[in-house]
């Protein structure tokens, strides 16, 4: 099936610049077979409510056929769905109702690596002189049965796991069941760029791209130099992946061909976009920047700088302000929480020494007058807190192996409240893939909808307020002088200024 792109909305270019993206984990919104796990007709069925918030765009997560190790980021076929949550018709189905609803649908494209159970890596694995020998990272052992270099993975432990077969280690970034692609190799490219294409001819409006500095390594295998400063916000303090300088493992200047080629493919088709995870510890502004402007590359990128633990003036006036001395005609996307870090209401508490509620009202408005677009994550609307799930309860491998220093991302995909007098907060009627918290039955959809003072009503509010002021959207930004605990500047554009 190839569902006409004549049902989407009015396919103007540039509706990325300044739009409101509201982030779907598809596990944890909507289950409606009770199997305890979100699907796509749960999310087709909740669409109204996204649409009622006043975005322009859902963003989905990985909703491939995988094994599920990384929960959907490790990706066994990159051109269908995983029976978990439906069929491509469901898909195509949930494609209409949000085009219907004057939505436009994101989903998320895991390129850099795959799973071990991808057929490609199956055959690469088998010999060292097959078709795809050459499409994932091999290398020989050290003379003392070493790996080749210190790289290490992101999950912890070496970025090398050795295989019987092949007599040699394979590079992942992740878990060692997500071996890394090699995009040296022309054909991993385009098979990549014909998977993009199968969702793009299917009517999606644009992808995010997970981990998309990710996709080069240098080939030269050069070990990473010591790291400066230890407290890149992508990574726990208790993980040593921190304790490196990535110069050699990401990051690498080959990526901009590609991301040049990928442009040129999504050029073809009016109205679509691209939004890149970075994640360069302090190099990601500068990252942002190189992959965004020009308008050749990506449309928009986001990094942590906002997704970390601290929350001052100065903080965000410094980050921004770089943003903006270095950024040129490139674009950013800002979020405050997603499915990958501690929900912010949690992570700012103590630095804010507000409430959560008053800490709620507070992120959204200083996220909705940033300028550039805006990634929201489901349940911040509703002030969610992070769960605090018991080690038994953990199912997140990251978490698993650093607990109980740091426990992981499972206490921010907990499922979403719907209604406060429903099992499981309306999310399923079997028992859910993770714990639904009473305090967050206590926030569900149906308890603040009809409350003016509500966190809910809050985003809606603000959010029309948003939309209703061109200078909010996409306007010009100056900072204003002021004491080291003010953040203060001027938005200007459509004709008018704006003091936030």
């Amino acid at each position: 099936m190839n569902p006409s792109r004549d049902t989407a909305p009015a396919a103007v270019a540039d509706w990325w610049r300044g739009a409101l993206i509201y982030e779907i984990y598809p596990r944890s919104f909507q289950d409606t077979t009770g199997d305890g796990v979100g699907d796509l007709a749960g999310i087709t069925r909740r669409l109204p409510y996204v649409a009622d918030l006043g975005v322009d765009a859902v963003w989905i997560a990985p909703l491939f056929p995988s094994p599920m190790k990384d929960f959907g980021y490790d990706v066994s076929d990159y051109t269908n769905v995983d029976p978990l949550f439906g069929g491509l018709d469901d898909f195509d189905r949930l494609i209409a109702e949000a085009h219907r609803l004057g939505l436009k649908v994101i989903i998320d494209q895991v390129l850099s690596h795959s799973s071990d159970r991808h057929p490609w890596f199956v055959e690469s694995r088998s010999s060292r002189d097959n078709a795809k020998a050459a499409w994932y990272i091999w290398a020989d052992a050290n003379p003392d049965g070493t790996p080749p270099n210190n790289w290490l993975s992101i999950f912890g432990g070496p970025a090398w796991e050795w295989d019987t077969r092949r007599c040699q280690y394979y590079f992942h970034n992740f878990l060692a069941e997500q071996p890394d692609l090699n995009f040296h190799n022309g054909q991993v490219q385009d098979a990549l760029l014909d998977a993009l294409r199968f969702w793009l001819d299917r009517g999606v409006d644009g992808f995010r791209l997970d981990t998309v500095n990710f996709y080069f390594h240098s080939q030269t295998l050069k070990s990473n130099p010591p790291a400066a400063d230890h407290s890149a916000p992508e990574a726990p303090a208790v993980n040593p992946y921190s304790f490196q300088d990535h110069i050699h493992d990401k990051s690498q200047p080959e990526n901009l061909g590609f991301l040049k080629r990928l442009r040129e493919l999504l050029d073809r088709y009016p109205g679509t976009t691209t939004v890149g995870e970075i994640g360069d510890g302090p190099r990601s502004l500068k990252t942002m920047a190189a992959y965004t402007s020009g308008g050749d590359k990506l449309h928009m990128c986001y990094t942590f700088d906002f997704l970390g633990p601290t929350f001052t003036a100065r903080h965000f006036r410094e980050r921004m302000a770089a943003f903006e001395a270095i950024v040129g005609d490139g674009w950013p996307c800002w979020a405050f929480s997603n499915h990958d870090v501690v929900r912010h209401v949690t992570r700012w508490a103590g630095a804010a020494a507000l409430e959560p509620d008053r800490l709620a009202h507070l992120a959204i408005g200083i996220l909705l007058s940033l300028r550039g677009s805006v990634c929201l994550y489901q349940g911040e609307e509703l002030g969610l807190e992070e769960a605090d799930l018991s080690f038994a309860d953990l199912v997140d491998p990251y978490g698993i192996r650093f607990w109980p220093e740091y426990k992981g991302r499972d206490g921010c995909r907990t499922p979403m409240v719907w209604e406060s007098n429903a099992p499981h907060g309306g999310f399923s009627r079997g028992t859910p893939w993770l714990p639904v918290p009473a305090e967050h039955v206590a926030h569900a959809v149906n308890k603040q909808a009809g409350d003016s003072d509500s966190v809910l009503s809050a985003y809606r509010r603000l959010i029309a307020f948003r939309r209703s002021h061109p200078a909010l959207r996409d306007g010009a930004i100056a900072f204003l002088d002021g004491p080291d605990d003010v953040l203060a500047f001027i938005r200007t554009g459509g004709g008018e200024e704006i003091l936030c």
